[in-house]
């Protein structure tokens, strides 16, 4: 597929392997892409996969290596014909469920980690904004403040402008009113006051005050000439009337003090008159003093029956409405606490069911552990099977050979021999410790088989078998694929299928 395809869905390639859950698939495909098989990209974002060129070695080489390795593992199986023995499957399941998990757990922790570095970036580009827009909002604000108080200085400037334009003109027309008035008083064959000149208020103003001034002196001294004139028409008129005044003003007392008696009499009289009106009066209030009495008591009771009527409809009215407010709170009361032992109740299921879930987690988690014991106990007695198998079939093949079994001594090796290495140790991988296929059989660093003396004349060779030799039988055919129990393959291409015979 990833030598067709660049991009697909991850639904096309979970229904084009419908044996597998696609989760199994994704820890296949994380195993894979650890030890470089190919190059692929899962974006659950998307819901696509992404293949890729891993660009480290062309086609056609990795064919040719695919060719040769095919044609050498064809001459050993001749030369060396595997044993049949008991599938290892026990052996690797732990170690690659425990490394699927891990990676999983790393693929799941590196997610979680880029979500959280998009959620920051995101946060500070939103940060970002914010500021910016509150930036924004500060300047458009300190500009319209600008403005306005552009706009109430040009308006005051204008008002100012109005004002001082109106003082003019009202001082304008006050000069001509003034000026007007001038003309119109002055005595005729006069010269025209400013005549061609430009006319001010105050121009104006200071010729008037000055007419006003010359006029006043010229009143005060026709006033004095006036009045000296009737001096002396005075002096002349008292001398001549002296004795009539006199006689008139004697005559104008006897008549006063006539008129001043008559008016006491009159006033004595009407006195007399209202005074014996007042009495009548308060003889008739008398008589009824005894009625109004009896009205006023009339009246009292009345108003003070239609006040305590009032008043018990008020006091009924008021205990109505506190029995109302009463059985309402004592509603809102019942109410309130039904809420609060609903919401206790509920949180206090909630707090059963999670630990009842957290219950369930531990005792899931503590079976867990429990099955995996199981497993790797299980693992460890098929390995010590598989090596006691191992060291039965070595010491037969050598009882065969007719060889004796000697004991490695680690200070004198004997000439051409190698110390034996324990194949069991080096091909049993540790539960917790994720051992690659390639080093699953006897190591890396196992040296090569031995070559048959050519010029012996078929001489057996006398050196004893090595455990970690992986091209003899003995130590088996170690060399696994990465997933399952499939034939080996140097290359991850679909295109290049073993034959059935050799599954």
């Amino acid at each position: 597929v990833s030598q067709v395809y660049q991009t697909m869905k991850i639904e096309s390639l979970a229904q084009m392997i419908p044996f597998f859950n696609f989760l199994v698939v994704e820890k296949i495909s994380v195993d894979a892409v650890k030890h470089k098989f190919l190059a692929l990209k899962i974006d659950h974002a998307k819901g696509v996969v992404l293949f890729g060129d891993q660009g480290l070695e062309s086609d056609v080489l990795r064919d040719h290596l695919a060719i040769l390795a095919e044609n050498l593992n064809r001459a050993r199986a001749m030369i060396y014909p595997p044993r049949k023995k008991g599938s290892k499957l026990g052996e690797i399941l732990p170690s690659l469920a425990e490394t699927v998990d891990r990676e999983h757990k790393r693929l799941l922790a590196r997610k979680s980690i880029i979500e959280k570095r998009k959620e920051e970036h995101e946060r500070q580009l939103l940060e970002m904004e914010r500021e910016e827009e509150s930036r924004r909002m500060k300047m458009q604000k300190i500009t319209e403040e600008a403005e306005q108080k552009r706009l109430a200085s040009e308006y005051e400037q204008r008002k100012n402008q109005r004002i001082l334009r109106e003082i003019e003109e009202r001082e304008l027309q006050e000069a001509q009113a003034l000026l007007q008035e001038a003309v119109r008083g002055k005595k005729k064959g006069k010269k025209t006051i400013l005549e061609g000149e430009k006319v001010t208020k105050q121009t104006v103003m200071e010729l008037a005050r000055i007419e006003q001034l010359r006029e006043r002196q010229e009143m005060e001294k026709k006033l004095q000439k006036l009045a000296k004139t009737m001096d002396y028409l005075e002096r002349a008129k008292r001398e001549e009337s002296a004795p009539l005044v006199e006689a008139a003003f004697k005559e104008r007392l006897v008549k006063e003090q006539e008129l001043h008696e008559r008016e006491q009499q009159q006033e004595i009289e009407l006195s007399r008159q209202r005074h014996d009106g007042d009495l009548k009066e308060k003889n008739r209030l008398v008589r009824m003093a005894e009625n109004k009495v009896i009205f006023q008591e009339r009246v009292m009771k009345r108003r003070q029956a239609e006040y305590d009527r009032l008043r018990t409809q008020r006091e009924e009215q008021i205990r109505q409405e506190l029995q109302a407010r009463k059985q309402e709170r004592e509603i809102l009361r019942k109410r309130k606490f039904f809420l609060i032992e609903e919401q206790k109740r509920c949180e206090r299921e909630a707090r059963e069911a999670e630990a009842r879930r957290i219950e369930e987690e531990e005792r899931r988690k503590k079976e867990e552990a429990e099955r995996k014991a199981k497993l790797d106990e299980i693992a460890e007695k098929q390995r010590q099977k598989e090596r006691e198998i191992e060291e039965k079939a070595r010491l037969q093949r050598e009882a065969l050979l007719g060889r004796t079994v000697e004991p490695p001594r680690p200070l004198e090796p004997p000439v051409g021999a190698r110390p034996v290495e324990p194949v069991a140790v080096a091909a049993a991988p540790t539960p917790s410790k994720y051992v690659p296929k390639f080093r699953r059989g006897g190591g890396e660093s196992a040296p090569p088989p031995p070559e048959p003396d050519r010029w012996g004349g078929g001489k057996q060779d006398d050196r004893p078998s090595l455990g970690g030799d992986r091209w003899r039988g003995g130590g088996g055919d170690d060399r696994r694929p990465s997933f399952g129990d499939g034939p080996p393959r140097s290359s991850w291409s679909s295109s290049r299928i073993p034959p059935r015979g050799e599954r």
